[in-house]
């Protein structure tokens, strides 16, 4: 490594701003300015305290660290710093303490309850210190893979947006011969009918759950001790999210009677959990491949679609925000931490389901949404793994910036 790159501990390097009075709690999401806290996420609030361009570390919890530019404010349990050393960048020294965030997180917090920061570990740490024009170009290229992080995320969160719209409006009107959201009940009502759960398309059925199923829902596998591992895995209860099945929880299924060849699952199988706290009891998921066979617990329960329909189609009608609140309504439990559904409950939910062509074209529909999404997604790794990559090289040195941005300034002329 070149000479010109010296070594310097933080605390030479910032003057540390006025703590401030305002709790996290003053936090309002219309507020007009930037409201940091001891959180990941940047908050709002309805008035500024600081215009000096900062760094701010939250104090308490996890590794954090954000900057302030232009006018913001800071809560009691920030820790707020400027640059005070001529030859430091404030967004390099910023770029620095992101890259040593995991770091700092595992070693420089200490408390058995709530951590705690301890500034002075902040201080003594000794980070690079390139020439001027180095650090201008790494935070040059670093924000500008942040405009495109933060771009991606913004579609994404439109994309997910747009799909909860669609949905109800796929749920609740349907599509017509043309292939087309029918027009609201307003605007046609002799398009809609009356029933249970409001107006629906005419040539909708509204029933129970149970109509469009093939035999009871049936409760999952408990066995009464641990034994020999049978190379099955049994699924957890956080594998039912709020996006469906995701093989997040696997454990080895212990040895058990003939209940456990009775509970494997199928591809395609819906399992819902009937245990959880109440905003999240009921979830469901279509099972699909995760590579080795499974079983699932007590706490959910498998519900297997007649010929009527699909578990894909039914897994998007649970989700639903008339059906999701019949399903807490109905869950019984002293505590809120934890209430239980039956499958008597599950087969008495009212719904309303359209004919199996039009399920499909629905599928169709939302399969086309999540592909875009999907892709967006995919970008969007891409984007933070380069990006973490690129802090690692550029912020020691082991790669030069000039390069790249004689690169990056030469693909802009030829564009």
């Amino acid at each position: 490594m070149s000479e010109v790159w010296s070594i310097k501990p933080v605390g030479s390097r910032i003057a540390e701003l006025p703590k401030s009075a305002l709790p996290a709690g003053r936090a309002d999401q219309q507020g007009a300015f930037q409201f940091f806290c001891s959180s990941p996420d940047v908050k709002r609030i309805d008035r500024a305290i600081s215009s000096i361009p900062a760094i701010l570390m939250g104090t308490g919890g996890v590794a954090t660290v954000h900057l302030g530019l232009g006018q913001h404010s800071y809560s009691t349990d920030t820790w707020a710093f400027t640059v005070s050393d001529s030859e430091t960048e404030l967004q390099f020294l910023y770029r620095q303490l992101e890259h040593q965030l995991p770091q700092i997180d595992y070693a420089g917090f200490e408390g058995s309850g709530l951590r705690h920061l301890q500034k002075d570990y902040i201080r003594h740490l000794e980070l690079l210190c390139p020439p001027k024009p180095h650090q201008v170009g790494i935070t040059k290229v670093l924000a500008t893979l942040d405009t495109a992080i933060h771009e991606t995320e913004a579609i994404i969160a439109k994309l997910k947006s747009v799909k909860q719209g669609l949905l109800h409006d796929l749920l609740t009107r349907g599509i017509d011969a043309n292939g087309e959201l029918r027009p609201q009940p307003a605007e046609a009502a002799h398009f809609y009918k009356p029933s249970p759960t409001g107006w629906i398309p005419n040539d909708w059925i509204s029933g129970t759950l149970d109509c469009w199923l093939d035999g009871k829902p049936k409760n999952g596998y408990s066995p009464q001790e641990a034994g020999e591992w049978t190379g099955i895995q049994m699924l957890g209860l956080g594998c039912l999210t709020l996006q469906g099945f995701q093989p997040l929880q696997l454990k080895p299924a212990p040895r058990g009677d003939k209940r456990l060849a009775s509970a494997m699952l199928s591809i395609g199988d819906l399992l819902m959990s009937r245990a959880n706290t109440r905003d999240l009891v009921g979830m469901v998921g279509v099972y699909r491949d995760v590579g080795t066979p499974c079983t699932y617990p007590d706490l959910m329960m498998r519900l297997r679609p007649s010929s009527e329909t699909s578990a894909e189609f039914l897994q998007f009608v649970l989700q639903a925000a008339a059906v999701r609140r019949q399903v807490q309504a109905h869950a019984v439990g002293t505590s809120e931490s934890m209430v239980k559904i039956s499958g008597k409950i599950v087969s008495n939910l009212v719904v309303a389901i359209p004919g199996k062509t039009e399920q499909n074209q629905v599928l169709a529909l939302l399969a086309a949404g999540d592909a875009r999404l999907n892709a967006e997604l995919e970008k969007l790794a891409v984007l933070r793994e380069l990006k973490a990559g690129l802090m690692d090289d550029l912020l020691t040195g082991r790669v030069r910036v000039t390069p790249l941005l004689t690169e990056a300034a030469q693909q802009q002329g030829s564009a």
